[in-house]
């Protein structure tokens, strides 16, 4: 079967609710409580950021999660990683959901990405040479709300950026997005770079999904500009100009589908910290040449859904990778926008 076809298939899950039913009722979103922050305490910006964000979110002394390692190098060699990472299981109470991490770099663990290496434990399999497919995630497209509980998967994401300011200010954008129900728009992009432009082949079915729930986008340009409700942007180009002539919404999601974007240091392509850095809560990219797999790439359809009925934002960028071995997420794990606060019990 041709492989656009397998795509589509793959994407548009069959036999799931239709967008109205999913809207219907909110889903509930990942808690304090259920999120680990592992902090380096060899890496005295990781250990800024670890005491902000656990003052910030209200994140019990319990899950925070120290390790110590040297922080120079780009990638964990894989011995060491697991070294690291039975540590952090010894310390990992059973109710734990998800990890936060806080540290730039090492981003990349052998030919994994860190935060898939983290959520699932190094595997082989995640991993591919050449132009391969890889392990599928459990958790794509799911309903779960108890990753590891329902999975055995800690969905992970890097609290990161270049100095404690920038991550500082991702912190609080995440903190203000909660409940705040926002109306933006969505922004799908088919550049001039046309084997970056993969996911276009499933634009027509989001914009058939969200019509008249939520305003849809589609544009064949480079770049938006000068927009000012920037709720979703994916697009795909080795650089992306004018993201900061936008204004990103508390809790926004923007990527690029090229195959360096997370390298977040040191790249010749541009990092997903720049859109970080541009003002949104939420970005993904590959660390290691992925071939234009869309399936290696968030499917913005999933993404939304999950996020506009109320999942937090690690919950809706994980469930819309399907093959997240290669890419690493980076943001702010617990933006929930769209959740609904519930009134405290008499």
């Amino acid at each position: 079967m041709n492989r656009i076809i397998l795509a589509i298939l793959l994407y548009a899950s069959s036999g799931t609710p239709s967008l109205a039913e999913f809207l219907s009722i909110p889903l509930p979103s990942l808690s304090a409580k259920d999120l680990a922050v592992i902090v380096n305490d060899a890496d005295p910006l990781s250990v800024k950021i670890a005491a902000y964000y656990q003052q910030q979110r209200n994140i019990p002394p319990q899950n925070i999660i120290h390790v110590n390692f040297k922080t120079t190098a780009k990638t964990l060699p894989v011995e060491t990683f697991k070294k690291i990472k039975q540590r952090v299981d010894k310390q990992t109470a059973a109710h734990i959901q998800a990890y936060a991490l806080t540290w730039l770099q090492p981003f990349r663990v052998g030919c994994m990405s860190i935060t898939t290496a983290f959520a699932a434990g190094y595997d082989d399999s995640f991993c591919a040479t050449a132009c391969h497919k890889t392990a599928k995630s459990p958790y794509f497209n799911s309903l779960s709300s108890r990753p590891f509980t329902d999975l055995k998967w800690r969905p992970t994401m890097a609290l990161a950026g270049e100095n404690f300011a920038d991550v500082k200010a991702l912190i609080d954008r995440g903190v203000a997005a909660d409940y705040t129900q926002p109306v933006g728009s969505a922004y799908l992009l088919t550049t001039s770079d046309r084997a970056r432009s993969r996911r276009s082949i499933l634009f027509p079915m989001i914009n058939k999904e969200f019509n008249g729930h939520w305003t849809v986008k589609t544009l064949q340009q480079d770049y938006i500009e000068n927009k000012q409700d920037v709720m979703f942007y994916f697009t795909g180009k080795t650089h992306i100009e004018k993201i900061h002539s936008n204004q990103f919404l508390p809790g926004a999601v923007a990527d690029h589908l090229t195959s360096t974007g997370g390298v977040l240091s040191g790249g010749s392509q541009m990092s997903i910290i720049e859109w970080l850095k541009a003002g949104a809560t939420g970005s993904y990219g590959t660390v290691v040449e992925p071939c234009n797999f869309i399936e290696k790439f968030p499917n913005p359809e999933v993404l939304m859904r999950y996020y506009i009925r109320g999942n937090s934002l690690i919950e809706a960028y994980w469930k819309s990778v399907a093959w997240p071995g290669q890419g690493i997420f980076v943001g702010e794990p617990l933006a929930k926008p769209f959740a609904y606060q519930r009134a405290p019990l008499p």
